[in-house]
């Protein structure tokens, strides 16, 4: 197992994506990236919204969806995501994908299960952990740095106030009736990477554990 932010074993343009935001994805300058950092100027209905995310994220306790993806050289790749939430997740990638990730036990574990290879990093050094904190809140220890509300979609960037540089999520959001559209991350290295989500089904009950097991490199 290989110590996170050091995939030797993935060519350096892939690795770093993926440690940022579930698979490769198209990447930012630095300098772009540190303009994410400085706290946004909202307006009386702007905080009215976040307010509104807020309650909607965290009164989310399970998610399954189909989800897209789409890699630097315009490729493609589909799969089903879960999330259990406060904490976990499971990305499942639709053959012949190697892909798997998982999030439990508050880590972050990647395999390829063509190359062999697992990989583990704190979840609360991904952007994607905001999204599966418990009491999830978007004030105090989340800085809300960009906030837009047109065309019938709600976007919000947020980072971690007191590691901005850890990396930044961009959450999209229906906005009547609210609902999650898709993300995307821009990890520490300035890279950027797009979730969209389909079919998206919200409260279904329990999940079974295993969904979550970090032990994925025989699966």
């Amino acid at each position: 197992m290989t110590r996170p932010n050091r995939l030797p074993f993935l060519p350096t343009r892939l690795a770093t994506c993926l440690l940022g935001g579930l698979m490769a994805g198209t990447c930012l300058p630095v300098a772009a990236l540190h303009a994410q950092m400085a706290a946004a100027t909202l307006s009386t209905a702007d905080r009215g919204w976040v307010q509104r995310i807020q309650t909607y994220l965290d009164g989310i306790t399970t998610l399954e969806a189909q989800f897209q993806q789409l890699a630097p050289d315009g490729k493609r790749a589909t799969g089903t995501a879960w999330l259990n939430r406060p904490g976990r997740m499971r990305f499942e990638y639709d053959k012949p994908s190697p892909l798997l990730l998982v999030a439990n036990h508050g880590q972050v574990v990647f395999n390829d299960s063509q190359l062999g290879q697992t990989t583990t990093l704190p979840l609360d050094k991904t952007p994607l952990g905001l999204l599966l904190r418990p009491g999830l809140q978007l004030s105090g220890d989340v800085t809300v740095t960009a906030f837009t509300h047109a065309n019938g979609l709600v976007q919000v960037t947020l980072v971690r106030t007191a590691s901005p540089g850890d990396g930044s999520l961009t959450l999209v959001f229906h906005d009547n009736p609210l609902s999650l559209r898709s993300w995307s991350v821009v990890d520490a290295q300035g890279q950027a990477t797009q979730v969209d989500l389909f079919n998206v089904r919200l409260g279904g009950g329990p999940m079974p554990d295993g969904l979550f097991d970090t032990n994925i490199g025989d699966q």
